[in-house]
Formats: structure tokens, sequence, C-alpha cells
């Protein structure tokens, strides 16, 4: 081998370490902004100056809070199609007996009762300050 492609393999040697530690210097500098991006992405965090470790632990946690306020949500969805198809089912039966002329001798708190599920405002309080999770809903009487 000669003296001449002995440089060459250093000179190609020393670029390929070169363009080693850009790519390195490149992926360090892209998991550093993915983790501030991160830490800011969680309202407690936001600007803060703390560890990787500690971004992790408080990200999973803010995912895990809005898993469960999203779970609450669903469920106050599915309450109120539930309690949405009980007024349909009212507002039906009361255009049909205005129709036929045919109203029962049920007054208005027996179908809040019936398709609502409470006869009074004085027990939705109740159920209120029971810790229960029912929505008012407006009616004609109320």
């Amino acid at each position: 081998m000669s003296d001449e492609d002995r440089d060459v393999d250093i000179e190609s040697d020393a670029e390929k370490r070169a363009h080693h530690n850009a790519l390195e210097r490149k992926r360090r500098d892209h998991i550093k902004d993915s983790f501030h991006s991160l830490r800011d992405s969680v309202p407690s965090l936001q600007g803060e100056k703390v560890s990787r470790a500690m971004i992790l632990k408080k990200a999973a946690d803010y995912i895990q809070f809005m898993r469960q306020k999203n779970q609450g949500h669903q469920q106050d969805i599915e309450d109120l199609k539930r309690q949405n198809g009980m007024m349909e089912q009212q507002i039906r039966a009361l255009e049909k007996a205005k129709v036929t002329g045919q109203f029962a001798s049920q007054s208005s708190v027996d179908f809040k009762s019936k398709f609502i599920g409470h006869s009074s405002d004085s027990e939705t309080s109740e159920d209120d300050s029971s810790g229960s999770r029912r929505k008012k809903v407006k009616t004609a009487n109320s």
C-alpha cells in the first residue's frame, strides 16, 4: 500500500467519523426537542426545568388522568343520550294524546317521574347532594 492510499483511507475514516458524529448530534438534538415538546404538553410542567425521568412520569400521570376524564365524559354522553330518548318518547306520547284528544289522568309530574326518573325538584336536590351524577334537564314544567 502506498503512502497516497493510506492518506485517502485516513481522510475517509475522518470523514466517516465526522459524518457519524453529525448524525449522532442530530439524533440527540431530536430527542432533546421531543422531550421539551412533551414537557410543554403536560400542564403541570410547562416551561419548568425538570429531568427526563420526571417528564416521562408526569406525562404518564397526565395521560391516565385524561383517560379517566374522557371516560367520565363518555358516561355523561351515554346518560344524555338515554335521557334524550326518554324525552323523545314523552314528546311522541304527548303529541299522540294531543291529536287523539285522549289525555290520561296523569299529571305532568307523573310524566316527569316516568320518563326522567324523578317527581319533584326537591328529589333532584337530594340526588345532587348525595353525589349523584344525574344532569338536570329542562322540561316544559321546569
